[in-house]
């Protein structure tokens, strides 16, 4: 495959103690209950339409920003393919991006790397390299930043254009999940104060049985009443169709300060996530992935609270530094978490009366072991003394065990871990 690199301007146009309350239960669900609004959106009325790609214009002017070079792949002169997932990956002046736009940030350049908790380790910045864009051969130059370019296509498919990139709020706030939809397989720790948190997640490509159902492996950094005051930090992999168009697994970041209400987003979609690193793009699809019986593949993220400055930073890998969450979008994190979660979800939208056949992880039961079973290892949190310490109290938990489950460990290799996942619909899980 030949590469090219050219400038493409952007189109214009816990049951659960508490803990669910964070997960992504706040994310569009769309169901065969849901064909009613289906038939009455069958109905064209021009002025309404042309307010919605008025409205898809304008957040994609905010949300695109001019590159200075724009990568794709060519198959061949007469087939130009966007690259291997179907991205374009647009390189953004550093202080050009999204974050800026904020009203706190204008001006301002992005901050130095902060001091690393005690017993991290970094060996160099091996391991940039693991997103299908970069198959390309092409990188983005120093001072910029890699960007997934948001597509019209993209914003058509979400369930609300004016809440694209973010996920679903709920009125109110419950202890459990069986009702809204998304089920989870977690493990957690609570009763401390929390500054940060380790874990190596495998990656698989779960499959998705519809375009309004995702699955997800990913952890959360909580603090609040889990009430409207929530606030989160959350990065994993994901696949979500109707986010990204396709079943790739892909690396991706949230945060919320009002338990996803009016604030927050996903990857660069909003003002919010400072990025620094120039090979890595938040959004685009993950290479390698885990096979059943074969190779296993994991990525290893660390989100810590800078001693100096309060910001909550995102390293990937070795010491590869992504970016950071500026301390001020929060109100309880400003200071510390009070929880700490790792595991997997996914949406349960029931179409057809029946329950989902979307798997987690990789749609094996933890029972099943390495190989087989997805997995987080090496779980650690980051104390008030920016010190890197295995975790003392893991809890796990399920709430729909028949369906996706999980059980912990702890060994001498991985520390603290579990396997979980599942494959939803079976005997067991009508």
């Amino acid at each position: 495959m030949a590469s090219s690199s050219c400038n493409i301007s952007p189109p214009i146009i816990p049951i659960f103690v508490f803990f669910l309350l964070v997960s992504s239960s706040f994310c569009p669900v769309r169901s065969s209950e849901t064909g009613s609004l289906h038939a009455k959106n069958q109905t064209f009325r021009p002025e309404v339409e042309l307010q919605k790609l008025k409205t898809i214009r304008e957040l994609l002017n905010k949300i695109n920003k001019p590159p200075i070079k724009s990568i794709q792949a060519i198959l061949s002169y007469f087939a130009p393919l966007i690259s291997p997932d179907g991205d374009i990956i647009d390189c953004v002046l550093l202080h050009h991006q999204q974050a800026f736009d904020h009203p706190r940030l204008k001006g301002q350049k992005p901050l130095d790397p902060p001091e690393r908790p005690s017993g991290v380790n970094p060996n160099g910045m091996g391991g940039e390299d693991f997103q299908l864009w970069s198959m390309s051969g092409e990188s983005c130059p120093e001072g910029t930043i890699p960007i997934r370019r948001t597509s019209e296509e993209d914003m058509l498919r979400a369930s609300s254009v004016r809440r694209f990139g973010r996920k679903r709020p709920r009125r109110r706030v419950r202890r459990d999940s069986t009702s809204n939809g998304h089920e989870h397989a977690v493990g957690y720790v609570s009763g401390d104060q929390y500054y940060g948190a380790k874990a190596s997640i495998n990656v698989w490509t779960p499959r998705v049985s519809n375009q309004y159902e995702f699955s997800l492996s990913q952890m959360w950094v909580i603090s609040g009443s889990f009430g409207d005051d929530l606030n989160t930090i959350e990065a994993g992999w994901q696949v979500s169709p109707e986010l990204y168009g396709d079943n790739y697994p892909r690396f991706f970041t949230y945060w919320t300060t009002d338990a996803y209400q009016a604030t927050g987003c996903y990857n660069l979609l909003c003002s919010g996530f400072v990025q620094t690193n120039n090979r890595i793009a938040i959004g685009a699809a993950i290479s390698p992935t885990s096979s059943y019986n074969g190779g296993q593949f994991d990525i290893s993220l660390l989100i810590w609270k800078d001693p100096k400055h309060g910001n909550w930073w995102l390293e990937f890998g070795s010491g590869v530094l992504v970016g950071y969450w500026p301390s001020f979008l929060f109100t309880h994190l400003r200071d510390h978490a009070s929880m700490v979660q790792f595991g997997g979800e996914v949406v349960n939208s029931r179409a057809g009366g029946f329950h989902t056949s979307t798997e987690m992880g990789s749609g094996h039961f933890a029972g099943q072991g390495f190989g087989k079973a997805s997995y987080f290892r090496n779980l650690q949190v980051v104390d008030w003394d920016n010190n890197l310490i295995p975790l003392s109290n893991l809890r796990v938990l399920a709430d729909h065990p028949n369906c996706y489950d999980i059980q912990g460990g702890i060994n001498r290799v991985w520390g603290n871990y579990f396997y979980y996942g599942g494959p939803g619909r079976n005997v067991k899980c009508p």
